[in-house]
C-alpha cells in the first residue's frame, strides 16, 4: 500500500488553494466551527469516490457542482486535486470542471517519480505540461500497459478504502445498536454500523488484537467485562457484552452508554491489525462523549497506530489537543472566505509552552483557530 506524503487542493469547497500540504504521522485538525476542517476530510472522501467509480453519484449526493467548487461554479469553474505518495515517488491527481450542475472529470494524472530522489518532489509535477497525462478514458485504456497497471494497483488501491470514521449517531435505531449481518465483516464501516460482526471477525482471526481492544475498554470503563461470543450464530448478531461482576447475564447494545459505545468504535479503528486499517486513518470528532481521562487513552492509541499508518483527526477538544506535540497540530482558520491550514511549530511557542499546554493556547486564541470575526 502506498503511503500518502503530500496533497495539493485547488478550488474545493472552502479550500481555494492548499499547496503541497504534508501529511505527517499524526495530524490533528483544530479550528472554529465552519473553518474548513471537515472540508479537508471531504477531499479524501471525494478522491475515494472517484477511484471507486462513483464520482457522478458522489457529486449529486453532495449537492452538485456549486456545493463542491470554491464559491460555486461562477467563481471557481474547475477544481484540481493532486496526491504525492512515498515521499514523491508516485503521483496521482485529477481535475474536474463544471458543466451545468454536474462536475465532469476532465483529466487524470498517474505518474512515477524518480526512484533515486532523496528529497520529496513537488506535487506540481502532476499539473498540465509537467508530466505525462491522459484523459480519464485514456487512463483506463492505458491500464492495459503492465507498468501503468502495476503503478495504479500500488498507488490507487488503498484510495478506494479511504473513509472518514464518525461515530456520532448512537441513537436507539443506529446501526451500532441494531442486529447486523454476521458476514458484514470485511472492514469496519465509517459509521460503525457493522461493529458486532467485525469484532466477531477479530475474535476468530485476530484474537490478540481483540484482547487489546477489550483491555483498553476496561481501562476506560472498569465495569466492562468482555463481549459475548456465540459460536452457533449464523445470520444476524447484536453487540452483546457482560458486566465484570456478572458473566452469566449478557447485556445488549441498548444497554451500553453512548460514550462507551463510541470509545469501543474508536478503539477498534486504532487497535485493529494494521493490514486492515486504511492509510491514512481519518476520524472526525473522536472525542465525542468521552470522559476527559479517556482522552489520554485515545491519544496513546493514536500515537501507537501512527507507527504503521498515518492518522488524521478533526477535533474540538482542547483537552485532546493538549495530549499531542505542537507539530502534530494543524490550525485551520477562515480568512477572506477561504480555509488556511498552518501546522504549529514548537520553536515559535517555546516561551508559552513552559507554562501552558497546546490546548490552553488554543482556548486563549494564541495559536489561532478561534471564531472568525
Amino acid at each position: 500500500m502506498a503511503t500518502l506524503h503530500q496533497l495539493t487542493v485547488r478550488g474545493f469547497k472552502s479550500i481555494r488553494s492548499l499547496e503541497e500540504f504534508e501529511v505527517r504521522g499524526v495530524n490533528v485538525l483544530i479550528g472554529a466551527n465552519g473553518a474548513g476542517k471537515s472540508n479537508l476530510l471531504d477531499v479524501f472522501r471525494s478522491v475515494s469516490e472517484l477511484a471507486s467509480g462513483r464520482w457522478q453519484v458522489h457529486v449529486k449526493q453532495e449537492g452538485g457542482a456549486d456545493a463542491l467548487l470554491h464559491g460555486g461554479r461562477r467563481k471557481t469553474p474547475r477544481l484540481e486535486i493532486a496526491l504525492s505518495f512515498d515521499r514523491g515517488h508516485y503521483y496521482y491527481g485529477f481535475s474536474a470542471e463544471a458543466a451545468g450542475d454536474d462536475l465532469v472529470l476532465g483529466t487524470e494524472w498517474l505518474s512515477p517519480g524518480a526512484a533515486e530522489a532523496a528529497e520529496p518532489v513537488s506535487a506540481r509535477r502532476l499539473l498540465p505540461g509537467r508530466s505525462s497525462r491522459w484523459s480519464a478514458e485514456a487512463v483506463r485504456d492505458n491500464l492495459k500497459d503492465l507498468a501503468i497497471y502495476r503503478l495504479s494497483t500500488y498507488a490507487l488501491s488503498g484510495i478506494r478504502d479511504w473513509r472518514v470514521f464518525h461515530f456520532g449517531d448512537t441513537s436507539r435505531v443506529s446501526g451500532m445498536r441494531c442486529p447486523q449481518q454476521v458476514r458484514d465483516n470485511i472492514r469496519l464501516k465509517a459509521d460503525g454500523s457493522n461493529l458486532a460482526p467485525f469484532l466477531r471477525f477479530l475474535r476468530e482471526r485476530h484474537p490478540r488484537r481483540l484482547q487489546d481492544i477489550v483491555e483498553t475498554v476496561r481501562i476506560a470503563a472498569p465495569f466492562f467485562g468482555d463481549f459475548v461470543y456465540r459460536k452457533d450464530v449464523e445470520e444476524r448478531i447484536e453487540l452483546e457484552w457482560y458486566h465484570r461482576d456478572d458473566r452469566d447475564t449478557p447485556l445488549g447494545p441498548r444497554q451500553i452508554s453512548d460514550g462507551l459505545l463510541r470509545f469501543v468504535c474508536v478503539a477498534t479503528v486504532l487497535l485493529q491489525p494494521p493490514e486492515l486499517q486504511p492509510d491514512p486513518i481519518m476520524i472526525d470528532e473522536p472525542e465525542l462523549g468521552l470522559h476527559p481521562l479517556a482522552l489520554t487513552l485515545l491519544a496513546e492509541m493514536v500515537r501507537g497506530a501512527s507507527q504503521a499508518r498515518k492518522v488524521i483527526l478533526s477535533t474540538q477538544s482542547a483537552d485532546l489537543v493538549s495530549e499531542f506535540d505542537p507539530e502534530d497540530v494543524v490550525v485551520v482558520n477562515r480568512r477572506n472566505g477561504q480555509s488556511v491550514f498552518e501546522r504549529l511549530d514548537s520553536d515559535q511557542l517555546t516561551d508559552w509552552l513552559e507554562n501552558y499546554s497546546v490546548g490552553d493556547l488554543w482556548k486563549a486564541n494564541v495559536v489561532g483557530g478561534g471564531p472568525d470575526r
